[in-house]
Order: C-alpha cells, then structure tokens, then sequence
C-alpha cells in the first residue's frame, strides 16, 4: 500500500495501532512528528526516513510538526509469517545520510536495495527496492529489477514515458505497475524535471487478510489482534496507560 499524504493542523493521524507489517514514512515537504507507547519519539523533517517494523505491536502517532502543509509517502510492506510477531524496531535516515547517486542528468536517492552500484544500508526483512529518481529535461535511465519481484512507479512530480519510447507520456500522481521479468526504462521528453519513486518487493506468495491498521495471515490471526489490542496484552501491554503528548 503507499499512501500520498498531504496535512495540515490540527489533522493528522492520532493515536493508532498496526501488527503484522512495516511502514515506510518518506517526507517530501515539511515534517512530522512520532510518539510510541514504548517511549521513541522523534521528528522526521523533508528528505527523511523512517522504516518502522511494527511486528507484533505498536502503538503511535504521527502528526504535523508545523504550520502549514506537511506532505509525504507512506509505503506499507507485508512481513513474513515468521517475522509478523517479532519486537518493532526502527531504522531512521537523515535525508544528508540517504545514498545518492547522479549520472547524464539523472539523479537517484537510494532509500532501500541498489542504483548506479550505490546501496542503501537500510536493512530489508521483506527484501525491497525504494529508489526517488530526478530525471532533468531529455535524460532517461534503464533500472533493472530482480525478475520474479514485483514493482512500481509512483510519479511524484513532472511527466515521464515509461516502458517504450512511444509509450504515452504519463503526469504526476499516477501509478504504474510492473509485469514480471521487466526492468524500468524511463524517458523525460518534456521541459520540467521529472520526478517518481520506483518500489519493488520479492513476493512472500502468503495469504493476506488485512483489517484496518492490521495486516496478518488468516482471518482467526486478524480476531486475535483485535483481541490482543482490545484487552492490552501479547504485545499491546504498555498501550492500556499510554496516550501521545
């Protein structure tokens, strides 16, 4: 799931649980704000990263740091049956600590995987491609991705032809997904600068049952979190007393 966020206070998103899955906040203007109920707290500003593990719990919060409109990218990723119940954790980047890379007018920030022969040092479970590509004015790029994975492009800003040379341009705030076995091959013909996200995932090939803030394997593992978060406990224990500042 991504999510292209845009809010302003006092909106945002109050207290909330998730399970099961990680997510990938990715500021693009502005900053927000995080408390959890395990006690981190931290204020993530443009150009930022945090790559929360949820695991098999967290409670948080994520709201604006300040006036105005704070944007963002929000990318949920699926874990593993195995790891759905392991203790969250968190890696954090600073946008001047991200990898970049730039080549015949195209620039990369390596947010997760490769480019260029530039590697993030985020560490994936669910192993993951998160790649903010800038391309100026009449520059183009070939990306190759793992042939059995799974991949997007979300545009961001400007207009890009994708896939084929004569392929319709397509504008910003659009999606396109990936068929297997291809790499991405991306053109800028226009005057602006082009900019999009390339995401891509090895598939778990597991069920998947989502409810909400919750993302499991079957409906009985759904009914337990409920569970779980309605009695404060397998995980949930600390959220029984704990409400953001």
């Amino acid at each position: 799931m991504l999510d292209e966020f845009a809010v302003s206070p006092p909106a945002g998103f109050p207290d909330h649980p998730h399970r099961g899955f990680e997510t990938v906040t990715y500021m693009l203007q502005g900053a927000f704000t995080h408390q959890d109920f395990a006690g981190h707290k931290g204020t993530i500003q443009t150009g930022d990263v945090q790559w929360m593990t949820a695991g098999r719990g967290i409670i948080h919060s994520e709201m604006p740091a300040g006036e105005g409109t704070q944007k963002g990218l929000q990318l949920w990723i699926n874990l593993s049956s195995k790891d759905k119940m392991i203790e969250p954790r968190y890696q954090e980047l600073l946008n001047e600590d991200i990898p970049k890379a730039e080549k015949d007018g195209v620039e990369v920030k390596i947010i997760a995987g490769e480019s260029m022969g530039v590697h993030s040092p985020v560490y994936t479970r669910t192993p993951t491609l998160y790649l903010d590509f800038t391309l100026k004015p009449n520059a183009q790029h070939h990306q190759s991705i793992p042939e059995s994975w799974n991949a997007f492009v979300y545009i961001i800003e400007g207009e890009g032809t994708f896939g084929l040379q004569k392929s319709v341009p397509i504008k910003a705030h659009h999606v396109l997904v990936f068929g297997p076995g291809e790499g991405l091959s991306v053109w800028n013909k226009s005057s602006n600068p082009l900019r999009f996200v390339l995401v891509g995932g090895q598939p778990l090939n597991e069920p998947v049952v989502q409810h909400g803030p919750f993302v499991m394997n079957t409906q009985a593992e759904i009914d337990k979190t409920i569970e779980d978060y309605y009695y404060s406990k397998n995980g949930f224990e600390m959220a029984r007393h704990w409400r953001s500042q």
